[in-house]
């Protein structure tokens, strides 16, 4: 195994701090105990063969003192066992808790301009399972490198002090079967095991697209294909994990073997030092049942090596996520966007990467508070780019957006967008209540507003078809919804965000050209006063909503018009 890089264990540990009560109480309790257990069998070793060796000889002996020691040794290995299993478990949970909330503050300044590169699968990988696998860093790898360790250390002392050569011994053995083997056995399977971890969240994502593309797979004839390279990932990882499992079993035999030669040659050492006066009698007893305690508390030394390789590979994954660049930075000293702003584009070009084509070149667009345009064009003409760059989502590689005559880069980001209610094409919801979903942009919304934000969304009637009405789970993303459902819950919840600028983007996706018509009138109502950009392609009841119409073409507007205009040539 490579040598533990130093930064990634900080990294670690810094996230963790939060935790570092629960952490170091945990660690403390487990040494605790496994230095009672330690104890308890040296002690009884030497109180048995000093009770058989004084009732052969008839010899006096204090039997009070050790056996109540004894008993006290064995009540602290048990309730410190017991009392460590609840710390270490909630140091490692309220790691985790806190974990995924620092991982999550430092995501959001990313999306979705530096997160959109990532698979969904893959970030879910890395959100979910890598995160999971960073619970071990605490429980599986820390605290018994470090109990072993000092565990070790205190056995040895102690073993020290009764025969420096039988010390010497049991610290050869130990370092040999619980560091030299392990090490040695994960320097070889070292890269296996960080390709575990890597493959095995490309095989949750070739699943997770199996489950969710099924049906497009079916249609095209694909599924057979993606079958057969789960079957070829699933088999690479079975092999891997064979041969990972041979290797630990390999290390675990020969740890075994050491920890016999070992016993054998402190025993050796031991009774022959009892001859010669530098040993009691009842002391090789002892030496022998310390020294099979300690080779049994390496066990846990030996699978954190064997656990690190994965740990560590996760914890790369996260931080590699973690250190991706903001495309944005946020001024030191923000300005707050005015209550009803004026939004001009100037010169504005965006692609989004350096090969690819302009999706906004040179756009000059303003709209005046109260402003109502729509903006047409064909499909990838960079209507929805718009959004993108008034959101501040994506940095611009030339020009600038400026809302309330202030330029996007001296504006906070959350500042802005809680002056623009969106609804984009995407509709998500969540395994929430409806009521829950409305009032995700606006929680402490009354219930007048939210019933005028669902009348006014042509909500009601399904409504009246939910069993539990405003409390109703919509399920998984969404899933006891349909398409038009589920646009009109999203307009319904930026409605209720009662923002000064309202940005639709195909708001009427998904619905038939009556339901259209009426949604548009609708909208009208509600948006009385605010400033709005509806992005579409239909043009059904689109003068019931917008003033002026935006034609844009290749990333760029070529036209704009009155939509009476618009409409009388189309």
């Amino acid at each position: 195994m490579s040598r533990i890089p130093r930064s990634v264990t900080l990294r670690l540990l810094q996230v963790l701090a939060p935790s570092r009560g629960w952490m170091l109480g945990g660690a403390g309790l487990a040494l605790l105990a496994t230095l009672a257990a330690i104890g308890l069998a040296a002690l009884s070793g030497w109180f048995i063969a000093a009770m058989a060796l004084a009732g052969a000889g008839g010899i006096e002996i204090n039997y009070y003192t050790p056996a109540a020691a004894i008993r006290a040794l064995a009540i602290l290995r048990s309730g410190g066992r017991y009392a460590e299993r609840l710390v270490t478990h909630e140091a490692t949970l309220r790691g985790l808790a806190g974990l995924r909330g620092w991982l999550f503050r430092r995501l959001i300044p990313l999306a979705p301009a530096r997160l959109a590169a990532l698979r969904s699968s893959d970030l879910f990988a890395r959100l979910r399972a890598d995160v999971d696998a960073l619970e071990r860093f605490y429980l599986a790898v820390l605290v018994p490198a470090a109990v072993t360790a000092a565990s070790v250390v205190a056995s040895g002392l102690l073993s020290g002090l009764v025969l420096p050569a039988a010390a010497c011994a049991l610290l050869l053995g130990t370092s040999l079967a619980g560091v030299w083997l392990p090490l040695l056995v994960q320097r070889r399977a070292g890269a296996d095991a960080q390709a575990v971890a890597r493959e095995s969240a490309q095989l949750r994502g070739l699943l997770l697209d199996a489950l969710r593309g099924h049906a497009e797979l079916v249609a095209f004839g694909r599924d057979a294909a993606h079958a057969a390279r789960i079957d070829e990932l699933a088999a690479r990882l079975d092999a891997r994990r064979t041969r990972l499992e041979l290797r630990e079993g390999l290390a675990g035999a020969l740890a075994g073997l050491v920890a016999q030669v070992t016993l054998l040659a402190v025993l050796g050492l031991a009774i022959a030092a009892v001859p010669a006066g530098r040993l009691a009698p009842a002391m090789p007893v002892m030496l022998a049942l310390l020294l099979v305690a300690v080779f049994e508390a390496l066990g846990p030394l030996a699978e954190a090596l064997s656990t690190w390789p994965s740990t560590r590979t996760a914890a790369v994954r996260v931080f590699e996520l973690v250190d991706t660049p903001a495309p944005f930075a946020e001024p030191k000293s923000a300005v707050a966007p005015c209550s009803h702003p004026a939004i001009v584009f100037e010169r504005v070009s965006l692609r989004y990467a350096e090969d690819a084509p302009w999706a906004l070149d040179a756009v000059d667009l303003t709209l005046e508070p109260g402003a109502r345009v729509a903006v047409v064009g064909a499909s990838g003409a960079g209507k929805s780019s718009l959004i993108g760059a008034l959101l501040k989502f994506y940095p611009l590689q030339r020009g600038c957006v400026r809302v309330g005559g202030q330029s996007l880069e001296h504006l906070d980001g959350d500042a802005l967008r809680r002056q623009i209610a969106v609804i984009s094409q995407q509709t998500l919801l969540f395994n929430q209540s409806l009521i829950d979903n409305l009032r995700l942009g606006a929680p402490d919304a009354d219930a007048g507003s939210v019933e005028r934000a669902v009348q006014a969304a042509q909500l009601e009637p399904f409504l009246a078809t939910l069993p539990s009405g405003y409390q109703t789970v919509l399920g998984e993303a969404g899933a006891l919804v349909s398409g038009g459902e589920a646009r009109r819950i999203a307009i319904a919840r930026a409605l209720l965000q009662d923002a000064p600028v309202l940005v639709l983007d195909e708001p009427t996706e998904g619905l038939d050209a009556r339901t259209a018509r009426d949604l548009y009138a609708a909208l009208a109502r509600a948006a009385e006063g605010r400033t709005v950009l509806l992005i579409t392609h239909r043009l059904g009841g689109l003068a019931q909503l917008v003033d002026e119409v935006v034609v844009m073409a290749a990333g760029r507007v070529v036209e704009r018009l009155p939509v009476a205009a618009y409409l009388a040539r189309t």
